[in-house]
């Protein structure tokens, strides 16, 4: 299997830490250990990385555009510190009963960032940590994969992992990637499932920010 040349990210329970109360500031983005240096792995070895994540945060009024754009840049500052920025972010900034085309689990925000980046979906590994992602991952073409971190150990507790491929967290997913995409894909020895259980377009539906 040829690398897609494209990983798209979830944010929040992937990236960062997840807060039940939404992160509002720059002050509360706080990056999971080994996700920055993964996304500057997955870069280097030769892929785009975009970042596809629900923000009903502002539709709540927990936090405006701007806000939301201020955690975004300290992202790709911090990023940058590491040597990479992300291709393209996008995000869905509607509430869940306002029926968009864009909130996850529907497909939007990755037709999206396929447009934006003029590159196919089919195959390409969507990372997340809800079953709404790997709904969306589906949805799109893509191939969904599961993070433990944030909500993912629940997602997988209750039988919602929807048999992807399941990783301890970004950083263990892009050791497989880099690897080998096709051992990764079959959860071989070349996957390294570390751990277990046991043991800016602005649109009716989204927005997107350029790195």
């Amino acid at each position: 299997m040829s690398k897609c040349g494209l990983v798209i990210l979830d944010r929040d329970g992937v990236i960062n830490k997840d807060c039940a109360q939404f992160v509002r500031s720059p002050e509360q983005w706080q990056p999971i250990a080994g996700s920055l240096d993964a996304i500057v792995r997955l870069r280097r070895g030769g892929y785009r990385v975009a970042v596809a994540t629900n923000q009903s945060g502002i539709a709540r009024g927990l936090l405006d555009i701007a806000g939301l754009e201020a955690i975004h840049a300290q992202m790709q500052a911090m990023l940058r510190e590491c040597g990479c920025e992300l291709d393209l972010i996008v995000f869905c900034p509607h509430g869940p009963d306002e029926g968009c085309a864009c909130r996850k689990p529907r497909p939007g925000l990755l037709q999206q960032i396929s447009t934006g980046l003029r590159m196919s979906l089919q195959g390409v590994p969507f990372v997340g940590d809800s079953p709404r992602d790997l709904e969306a991952a589906r949805a799109a073409g893509c191939t969904p994969v599961l993070v433990r971190t944030g909500n993912g150990l629940r997602t997988e507790r209750d039988g919602a992992d929807q048999g992807a491929m399941t990783f301890d967290d970004l950083a263990a997913f892009a050791d497989a990637w880099l690897e080998s995409p096709a051992g990764a894909l079959r959860g071989s020895p070349a996957g390294a499932l570390r751990g277990s259980p046991a043991g800016a377009l602005r649109g009716s539906s989204a927005r997107v920010l350029r790195g």
